[in-house]
């Protein structure tokens, strides 16, 4: 990247994931924009980065909120005049007696989706004229494991065996369609753009889920901070985890 502060938006940066991210790419000398729904924690996150002897900064986003991402836009481009890196971590569960085939109620898929789909293109239009600044700009999409149609028919596959959910797992499955198409999009202005699986992770988000989780948010967090780091050989349009490409 160019001799200018590289800078990076994390949204939903105040815990679980997001906090890791925030923290990990912090240590990497990025300046970090802590994204949070509610500016007194994104401040408290941003407070612990900064006393651990990175750079960040809270700024309030809740990304179903057209105008406040808006303004959150404008508040990034009168202080720091483009942005390298957009994480667009912050999703929701939702209900999951809302999604359970049967009984959904589309309330609680909307609000689902409001977030966790819509949420990504708000954010990510908005930022756009930011990261077309950047000489390297990368977008990385934090998507779910539950979103492989691959895994989740595979009777092998620890997936296959969680309950049939509507709102959740299609969200993120629409979030990786949205990943590349955005990647054919981009490509030309040297954008790119993938989705990451990060794995159950001992978040306040997975409490609730059927088995035991050996994975810590830092885990997780990994695979967002390197292809939110590479250089010439990062790729665009893919879905990864740890281990490399996760099958649609």
């Amino acid at each position: 990247m160019s001799d200018e502060a590289t800078i990076a938006l994390v949204t939903g940066g105040n815990k679980g994931i997001g906090r890791a991210v925030a923290g990990r790419l912090a240590d990497l000398g990025v300046t970090v924009l802590v994204g949070a729904r509610d500016l007194e924690k994104g401040a408290e996150a941003a407070a612990g980065i900064r006393a651990a002897g990175g750079t960040a900064h809270p700024i309030a986003l809740d990304v179903t909120d057209e105008r406040g991402v808006s303004a959150a836009a404008e508040e990034i481009a009168g202080r720091f005049g483009h942005l390298d890196v957009l994480v667009n971590n912050a999703g929701i569960s939702g209900d999951l007696g809302a999604q359970a085939p049967g009984s959904a109620r589309l309330d609680g898929m909307r609000e689902v989706f409001e977030t966790n789909l819509l949420g990504v293109v708000a954010v990510t239009e908005a930022m756009l004229p930011l990261l077309r600044r950047s000489p390297a700009a990368r977008i990385v999409n934090v998507s779910s494991g539950t979103s492989s149609m691959t895994w989740t028919t595979d009777a092998t596959h620890y997936l296959s065996r969680m309950p049939a959910t509507l709102a959740y797992p299609v969200s993120k499955a629409a979030l990786n369609m949205l990943t590349v198409q955005y990647a054919k999009a981009l490509a030309g202005d040297g954008i790119l753009v993938n989705a990451i699986a990060p794995g159950a992770c001992d978040t306040d988000f997975a409490k609730g889920l059927p088995f035991q989780l050996t994975r810590t948010a830092d885990d997780g967090a990994a695979i967002v901070v390197r292809l939110a780091t590479l250089g010439r050989e990062c790729p665009t349009g893919g879905f990864f985890d740890d281990n490399g490409k996760v099958p649609w």
